[in-house]
């Protein structure tokens, strides 16, 4: 089966992770995919493999002959689809891109949106109807990973390191590595293979944490408020105002940190901002943390002590100084990328994966592209092009 084929099945899949739910993982049809998953790196000729209890899925290629005692080299990816846009009922189409606006049935790339379109004319675009989103993150890091695998596999003449496959649960949710198999994963350093444009390669990502404010109001008849009433609504707005307006995800690019309201739910009664807090610098980081904590203390001071009720909860951390010492790993992926005839970019991560968790945990695990583009959005496609480019990368990467 060739990448393409790989790929357009695993997104037939509905995987959407749930951050509200108490289970794990959050959803049970992640297990569906995860048992497919397990199956079929069994039928490529993988060996120990498993979909555990907790939803990961594990499979091991022996080393070629003579290289037994060589360091195996890891490949991670990610099953489930962001909760923020419905991958159920996708409908994938291949597109040989021309050039102009991408008319889909419910919704249009264009031009003006996204003027990088420009940079795929001549490539065969996977996209969606614009119903849904597409799953490329991270279904294509699978396809990339599972078809790497069957190439060496089918042709035993290419000389390789053992490697160790493991695709996580939830990890659009932040819980990806919470339960990873360490003792079961071989390999003592690895990839995540969940980024985004060809080429990119990524070992500095956000620090970051989540928030979230509650806001006691008291309701009353609004005909008799007057000094009584405190608008829950009207609270929670303020506070939002107050927050830096330049420091948001839409005014930041590059190594720049912000604060994003995720969610707001509110009534006269009560409020709950969700925030999420980011940067790149650790001083920096724990900066907006405190500038968040004295507002919520300001405003609880001044509105009345327990109003407010302010949780920040650290997610992951930056994993530049865990790669640092296993520079290796980028160099080869460089080598890797411009052996295929892709130019390497290292870029900052404006996010987090599975990665930065498990290079806190002793697994060095800098993270390469998928070719995806525009993840968690109706409008996300990627490249045929960029899914076969990534496969061969992945190859290489075990010689």
């Amino acid at each position: 089966m060739d990448v393409l084929q790989r790929f357009l099945k695993y997104v037939s899949f509905d995987t959407r992770s749930d951050e509200e739910s108490t289970t794990f993982p959050s959803t049970a049809k992640q297990l569906v995919l995860g048992k497919f998953l397990a199956e079929e790196l069994k039928s490529i000729g993988l060996v120990d493999t498993v979909l555990d209890e907790n939803g990961y899925v594990y499979g091991f290629l022996p080393a070629s002959a003579g290289r037994e005692k060589e360091p195996a080299i890891g490949f991670v990816a990610h099953m489930d689809t962001s909760p923020d846009v419905s991958g159920k009922d996708a409908k994938p189409s291949v597109v040989a891109y021309a050039g102009g606006d991408i008319c889909l049935p419910y919704a249009t790339l264009t031009t003006k949106n996204f003027p990088y379109l420009k940079n795929y004319i001549g490539q065969h675009l996977v996209v969606t109807d614009g119903s849904t989103l597409l799953g490329a993150d991270d279904k294509a890091g699978i396809a990339e990973i599972f078809t790497a695998c069957e190439y060496l596999v089918t042709h035993p003449e290419i000389s390789h390191r053992a490697v160790a496959v493991c695709i996580t649960p939830d990890e659009e949710i932040g819980c990806g590595a919470d339960r990873f198999p360490y003792a079961r994963f071989a390999a003592k350093e690895a990839y995540t293979v969940d980024g985004g444009e060809l080429g990119e390669i990524e070992y500095e990502n956000f620090n970051a944490a989540s928030a979230v404010i509650c806001i006691h109001g008291v309701n009353i008849h609004p005909g008799a408020a007057k000094n009584k009433m405190k608008n829950a609504v009207l609270l929670a707005a303020e506070l939002i105002s107050l927050l830096p307006p330049a420091q948001t995800p839409a005014h930041t690019e590059g190594y720049e940190g912000f604060y994003h309201v995720s969610d707001v739910t509110a009534s006269e009664s009560e409020a709950v901002i969700k925030l999420l807090i980011r940067d790149h610098d650790g001083e920096q980081f724990a900066a907006r943390k405190v500038f968040l904590t004295e507002l919520v203390n300001y405003l609880d001071g001044r509105d009345g002590e327990g109003t407010y009720e302010l949780t920040i909860t650290d997610s992951y951390y930056n994993m530049k100084e865990k790669i640092l010492p296993a520079m290796h790993l980028i160099r080869n992926a460089e080598a890797a990328m411009r052996k295929v005839g892709v130019e390497p970019k290292v870029v900052p991560i404006r996010g987090g994966t599975d990665g930065a968790r498990l290079s806190y945990e002793g697994l060095p695990c800098p993270n390469l592209s998928t070719g995806g583009m525009n993840a968690h959005s109706v409008h996300e496609f990627v490249p045929v092009e960029a899914l076969e480019a990534m496969t061969q990368v992945v190859v290489d990467l075990t010689k």
